[in-house]
């Protein structure tokens, strides 16, 4: 992994930096990639995760005036059962979503705690069709993270939780309402849509919609078995270089996962 700054030269040549992302009604069978943004595009388990569920826990505690346990059992509860922690805070207890979001998103330093793969850059604005940040966390904070990694402009947007709201009611993966709306403004079908997250369970029920699915493991905490897939993953990858076209191993990978939307 390797460490962004704000010094960081971008990671493209001279004919990607002069590239524009394409918002033209994009062709039948085009992929469509919907990228995760935290332990997908960057490894957030190495300092932005643990702050932020310490950020989440402590705001439980003041909002609510509850013990440490029972914030932490609220959050990895809420977390499990509605996909974000914020929805059923705001179901259940008196919570502003707006304070919260701001208040466990927020970081002295954000340049310093990044870490993401090497090429990133590269690899991203080397993948045919269209490109989406899909996100559980607030823009904000999204586009701080693209624009330190130097990719923002990658991306044809970014849909952040706030995008998710269904008029009064907050939304977030894995909810296929949400979903189904998201890929029809923006003119794109479900069966061209490729997800690329961490978190299974967001991929296990999106597979039923028959969007694409990838699995990325290399950084999540802990031990995984080094092979295997679920069923409900097309494929599985530890680096998202597994995805690039260029090499013959990248293209073979990324032609299974795009030639079954071709119409």
């Amino acid at each position: 992994m390797s460490k962004r700054s704000k010094t960081a030269t971008p990671d493209l040549p001279a004919p990607l930096r002069r590239r524009r992302v394409s918002r033209s009604r994009p062709r039948a069978g085009a992929p469509v990639w919907l990228f995760d943004l935290d332990n997908t595009l960057h490894h957030a388990s190495h300092a932005i995760f643990p702050e932020i569920n310490r950020a989440m826990t402590q705001y439980i505690i003041d909002a609510l005036q509850v013990e440490r346990a029972e914030a932490d059992r609220l959050r990895t509860g809420y977390t499990e059962r509605y996909g974000a922690a914020l929805l059923g805070l705001t179901r259940h207890h008196p919570i502003d979503p707006h304070d919260f979001l701001r208040a466990v998103h927020t970081f002295s330093d954000l340049p310093a705690m990044l870490r993401a793969e090497r090429g990133l850059a590269r690899i991203v604005a080397t993948l045919p069709g269209r490109k989406f940040v899909l996100t559980n966390a607030p823009e904000n904070y999204a586009r701080a993270v693209l624009r330190e990694l130097r990719i923002e402009r990658l991306f044809e947007r970014v849909i952040a939780i706030e995008h998710m709201r269904d008029r009064r009611t907050w939304r977030a993966k894995p909810d296929h309402t949400m979903l189904r709306r998201t890929l029809r403004a923006a003119n794109a079908r479900m069966a061209d849509a490729i997800l690329v997250e961490d978190t299974r369970g967001h991929l296990k029920r999106y597979k039923r919609l028959g969007i694409g699915t990838v699995w990325i493991t290399g950084h999540l905490p802990g031990h995984l078995p080094t092979t295997g897939r679920p069923h409900y993953v097309d494929q599985r990858i530890r680096s998202l270089k597994s995805l690039r076209l260029g090499t013959r191993s990248g293209r073979q990978k990324c032609s299974r996962l795009t030639r079954r939307t071709k119409p």
